[in-house]
């Protein structure tokens, strides 16, 4: 295992900006962060040319992508695109959103297979966030999800189950799946606190992760519309030294 941060971090600048903080605070692996509105990094700046994309980005940073992260669903012909630009900068891993809560699970799975395909064709590795307001809110669901679609992996955040809907569930059953994981300290009340204010048993979950032959990144995603005025950099910081020293 491997300690990364997600340009989500600094979703509040470009992402050039962004991979320059990240490397500023001593980070070597990025991953890679797309979102349809604001001014990051948009999914059609990335697929839309893939060749072009993975040129500039060896242009502006060093940093070693390891993931991409798609916050919203986007069509095939585009997500198509976000894979081959995957592929050309050797990421093996993409996590996209699950459906919204209410759509009928049929549905979901069609959805699924279709992007499975497409993300099997570059050698990616494809997950579900674990997110509130969405089908993998609850962990048995997001098991469900896994099992009828062999191949399919998740990202694990345990913080929206720590303060989530589901929190008197357990969601070891998910470790099995688990294909990248999100960090941020959270309270059953907030999504986000700072570190070491939280309920997140960082060790526990490493120790998990071992059990199945996990060997992938473990990538800080600190939500920059919920620090409430603390110091990002220092939290960033603080985390990134915590889970090397997991390691």
């Amino acid at each position: 295992m491997f300690v990364a941060a997600s340009s989500q971090c600094f979703s509040d600048v470009k992402f050039e900006e962004a991979c320059q903080q990240l490397a500023d605070l001593e980070y070597d692996r990025v991953e890679i962060w797309m979102h349809n509105a604001g001014t990051h990094l948009s999914p059609q700046e990335v697929g839309a040319d893939p060749e072009r994309f993975a040129h500039r980005y060896r242009e502006q940073t060093r940093l070693t992508p390891i993931a991409f992260h798609l916050e919203d669903d986007v069509p095939l012909e585009l997500f198509d695109g976000i894979c081959r630009a995957a592929k050309l900068l050797r990421i093996t891993q993409i996590t996209i959103p699950s459906a919204e809560l209410g759509t009928p699970f049929n549905e979901e799975i069609d959805r699924l297979r279709s992007r499975l395909l497409i993300s099997n064709r570059s050698g990616l590795l494809l997950s579900l966030k674990t997110q509130i307001g969405r089908l993998t809110e609850d962990p048995r669901t997001a098991v469900e999800l896994c099992q009828a679609i062999q191949g399919l992996g998740l990202t694990l955040d345990v913080s929206h189950y720590i303060a989530g809907p589901h929190a008197n569930h357990s969601y070891d059953p998910l470790f099995g799946y688990v294909y990248h994981i999100h960090f941020r300290d959270t309270s059953p009340t907030q999504l986000q606190v700072p570190v070491g204010l939280g309920e997140v048993d960082y060790a526990r979950i490493i120790s998990m992760l071992s059990q199945f032959h996990y060997h992938r990144a473990l990538s800080v995603e600190v939500l920059p519309g919920l620090l409430a005025g603390a110091d990002r950099s220092l939290e960033m910081r603080k985390l990134r030294m915590l889970l090397e020293t997991l390691l």
